[in-house]
């Protein structure tokens, strides 16, 4: 592994304790030019996440809060009238950063949720008749709510699709939560957490990352997938073809984590199914037919 990679995840795995597994993939979907959906109950470290993996990045970060009177502007910016020019400037929004957190996006409108789409499929950003540019690298890792909680609009289909990647991280080991609890406040380390990588380091790993080699058989095997899910009878629709190519970026990158040149039927099953679960809708209401992504996974074999 490049031993800065190695440094950053031991930074992390400083951090958020117990979640090794979580971390390196969370690494994987920022390598590989993905944004980041971390869904999971409060107090978990959702958050927590985002500002270590933007410390130890190096990444210029801003935090929006999302609530249901937030609005569109509050996000991309605003133009407003100055005497001394005697014309209207534009301010930029907290979108205008290296990584942009949207804590608790679901309880945004979706109207204001919208606001986000090509900010991330485009990496640019249109408002009053203009297009800017976005900062490179640029990531938006959001939190959400569990559906069920009060005050949540669900995200629609085109935004989840947008997401490289859903994590969720879930309660922490005994062990892990024993080490959270007789040790010092995890925000407290935040601010002692020096990056163990740079911005151009991350650009020169999502570069290295697209040279991994990915072999014609693996091309198949990724196939193979895809068409698993378009042919079973309990889900919607299947996978898109834009899902294919964030399931083969996401291997690369883990096979890069991983010290390896080419990519390995074990890299793909490694990111499948953070890759392709929230792609995944059941065919009825009553999703007792539809499989989970785990599921398909074995029951695809490897060519």
């Amino acid at each position: 592994m490049n031993p800065a990679l190695h440094a950053a995840l031991s930074a992390l795995n400083g951090i958020i304790l117990g979640k090794q597994v979580q971390l390196k993939l969370a690494l994987t979907c920022l390598i590989a030019r993905g944004h980041l959906l971390i869904e999971d109950i409060p107090g978990v470290g959702k958050t927590t996440l985002a500002l270590a993996l933007a410390r130890v990045l190096g990444l210029h970060f801003q935090r929006v809060q999302f609530t249901s009177d937030l609005l569109p502007a509050d996000i991309l910016g605003v133009s407003i009238f100055e005497q001394s020019s005697s014309g209207f400037r534009f301010h930029p929004g907290p979108i205008f950063s290296q990584m942009v957190l949207a804590d608790e996006v679901n309880r945004a409108s979706p109207k204001t949720q919208s606001a986000l789409l090509e900010a991330m499929e485009e990496r640019q950003v249109t408002a009053e008749g203009d297009t800017r540019p976005l900062p490179d690298p640029f990531f938006v890792i959001a939190t959400q709510n569990p559906a069920q909680q009060i005050g949540v609009f669900p995200l629609p289909e085109s935004q989840l699709d947008r997401f490289l990647m859903r994590l969720s991280l879930g309660y922490p080991p005994v062990a892990a939560e024993r080490a959270l609890l007789l040790e010092r406040e995890r925000r407290d380390l935040l601010t002692e957490l020096m990056p163990s990588l740079q911005p151009q380091d991350l650009l020169d790993l999502q570069a290295a990352a697209r040279e991994v080699r990915t072999a014609p058989a693996l091309i198949d095997y990724i196939l193979a997938l895809l068409r698993a899910t378009r042919e079973h009878p309990g889900l919607r629709q299947g996978l898109s073809p834009r899902a294919g190519l964030s399931l083969r970026r996401a291997a690369q990158a883990y096979a890069l984590i991983e010290g390896r040149s080419a990519v390995i039927p074990e890299d793909v099953q490694a990111v499948f199914v953070p890759c392709v679960a929230h792609r995944l809708m059941p065919a009825t209401e009553a999703d007792g037919g539809a499989p989970t992504a785990e599921e398909l996974l074995a029951q695809v074999a490897i060519p």
